[in-house]
């Protein structure tokens, strides 16, 4: 690699307000964020408890958090229902939606290298 372009994609890294890498995919890599993600693409919507069951050792305070997180990065959307007790529903944006085929393609080549990648701990 040339020299110059060495320097240029080190730039590009290095510029925090405006790395894509640094600024987008820092949203939605977070422990849990992508497990949330996949759980809600397999629903239209979901309740905070039903998240619960299908990751449950997530601990309520850090799903909070998650979807906090979700929600302020455009990927989720929060639904509250005037009902008594209320009723809260999360679904995917058209954001998050978009996703999805990016964060699939990340778990297939996950399940393809799993294996190798496990020996290597060892």
């Amino acid at each position: 690699m040339k020299k110059l372009d060495l320097k240029i994609n080190l730039e590009k890294y290095t510029r925090i307000d405006q790395c894509p890498v640094r600024n987008v995919i820092s949203r939605f890599s977070g422990k849990w964020s992508m497990l949330v993600l996949c759980v809600l693409s397999e629903n239209d919507s979901i309740r905070f408890n039903e998240i619960c069951k299908a990751i449950p050792d997530i601990s309520p305070k850090v799903l909070t958090e998650t979807l906090k997180n979700l929600e302020s990065a455009g990927l989720v959307s929060r639904q509250l229902y005037a009902e008594i007790p209320p009723r809260v529903e999360y679904s995917l944006t058209d954001t998050g939606t978009s996703l999805m085929p990016h964060i699939e393609n990340l778990i297939n080549w996950a399940l393809e290298n799993y294996g190798s990648i496990a020996k290597s701990d060892n």
